[in-house]
């Protein structure tokens, strides 16, 4: 069993570098090792359509004596299915898609640009690997995976209260990592199994002057309230979304490939030879070598006969299965399929039916974002509510025809916002209602300026005329 280490046993090893450098090289050591890391492994390849069961699979052949054998000459198609990462991109384009709102537009800014971006990809990588590592880096985020970061937890309060980033380009070229604490970050680097402190601890918020004559120079720095490292989990279970679902994605990626390879031996010919009891096996072989080639062969024998034979593969069953895998792997993971609701009219409630289990997954999803936002705003400075908007596909025509049917009672400015939304023109709302403003004033100013005039053109007027 690997040991678990803490916030605490960094504490215990002191300011000494060496000391701390050896502890960083072991924690790096130690977490390659767990169960976690080598999960959060598995499951990025799975999210990579990758398979790792089916790659390592090996088709056996066994002797007489039982000995297994690997079989190098029947087909041994390895087809893989994409189920996990359509899976996790749904759930996370369906919560995270239309990005993040706030109740303060100001507070949106303070965020960063890709904020948006950076939260959604925050979000994926929550979900493949258990949970992921948002770096709030003085005015923007940057995302962490959990196989580059080694997390400390506090053993009172269960806080990320410090940790370890690394990263290698390669065996043979030299390690990094860099050491997070409260009161700043340290950078380490290994060539050659041999350690060197990189750059010496710094605070998170360095404040630098720039001139002509000295160049840059680092006037003053400061940290942040509270480790600047917030865990956005996956689940409230704390593990991959692969667990659960892999060996059903196992077991219909290997049946699918078992088909494939049924099929690829089936379409070969095989051959029975009557009255040719003399041939041995070397024979055989060459009769088959010979058939490949010149297509014909001379029977030597007197009566000898060879017929060809193909066979029938049988499919019913593996498609059903498939399709029943097919079906619990949508089930099982509560995600959307778009089959149930593409075909024909579907209706407002059968569409509203069919999101109900994706609904209630993101539900669960956004309460571990929202925790994490909550702490992020804390470093950011940011007091705003926030919010999301689910990307949902509705039935446009019924949803128009029930606005039109409410105009009667409803403001018209309220009516043409909804239809525009409707039909995902929401961001045109205000310029289309200031074209229908002025084609009604242009209207009316026409009507006034009509208004009194004869049918020859000629004006009128109300007041009654003198006779002479």
């Amino acid at each position: 069993m690997i040991a678990i280490y803490t916030y605490q046993d960094l504490l215990a090893v002191g300011e000494d570098e060496g000391a701390r450098m050896d502890f960083v090289y072991a924690m790096i050591g130690y977490h390659k090792e767990s169960d976690q890391y080598e999960e959060a492994k598995v499951a990025q390849q799975y999210a990579k359509h990758r398979n790792v069961t089916i790659d390592e699979y090996q088709k056996l052949l066994y002797t007489i004596s039982g000995q297994a054998v690997p079989d190098n000459y029947s087909a041994n198609y390895k087809l893989k299915s994409n189920f996990f990462d359509r899976f996790v991109t749904q759930e996370v384009q369906f919560l995270l898609g239309n990005g993040l709102s706030l109740s303060e537009d100001s507070d949106k800014e303070k965020l960063g640009d890709d904020f948006d971006t950076r939260l959604q990809i925050l979000g994926k990588y929550a979900l493949v690997d258990g949970v992921a590592f948002g770096f709030w880096n003085y005015d923007h985020l940057e995302t962490f995976r959990l196989t580059e970061f080694v997390p400390l937890y506090d053993e009172e309060t269960g806080a990320l209260s410090a940790g370890i980033r690394f990263w290698q380009i390669d065996s043979v070229k030299p390690l990094r990592a860099t050491l997070y604490e409260l009161d700043g970050y340290t950078e380490f680097i290994w060539r050659k199994d041999k350690g060197s402190v990189y750059k010496p601890k710094r605070q998170y918020v360095l404040s630098v002057r720039t001139s002509a004559a000295d160049g840059s120079e680092i006037m003053d720095g400061e940290n942040y309230p509270t480790f600047p490292i917030v865990p956005l989990w996956g689940n409230t279970a704390h593990q991959s979304e692969l667990v659960g679902i892999r060996e059903q994605i196992d077991a219909y990626d290997l049946i699918k490939s078992g088909f494939a390879n049924d099929l690829d031996d089936a379409s070969q010919i095989y051959w029975t030879i009557q009255n040719a009891g003399g041939m041995d096996d070397i024979d055989l072989v060459k009769f088959v070598e010979r058939m490949k080639t010149v297509k014909a062969a001379v029977m030597d024998d007197d009566g000898a006969r060879a017929e060809a034979h193909t066979m029938d593969v049988p499919y019913s069953a593996r498609e059903a299965l498939l399709e029943r895998l097919r079906t619990d792997l949508y089930d099982d993971y509560m995600a959307l399929d778009t089959k149930n609701i593409a075909g024909g009219a579907t209706t407002a409630t059968q569409i509203k039916a069919a999101y109900e289990p994706l609904n209630n997954k993101a539900d669960m999803f956004e309460y571990c974002v929202l925790d994490f936002l909550g702490n992020l705003f804390y470093l950011a400075g940011i007091n705003s509510e926030p919010s999301f908007t689910r990307s949902i596909m509705i039935n446009t025509q019924e949803n128009i025809q029930v606005l039109l049917q409410t105009a009667q009672i409803l403001p018209p400015d309220y009516i043409v916002r909804k239809i525009l939304e409707t039909l995902g023109d929401g961001d045109k709302a205000d310029e289309i209602l200031q074209m229908i403003q002025d084609e009604e004033f242009r209207r009316m100013t026409e009507n006034a300026a009509g208004f009194g005039e004869t049918g020859d053109g000629q004006e009128t007027s109300d007041a009654g005329s003198e006779n002479p």
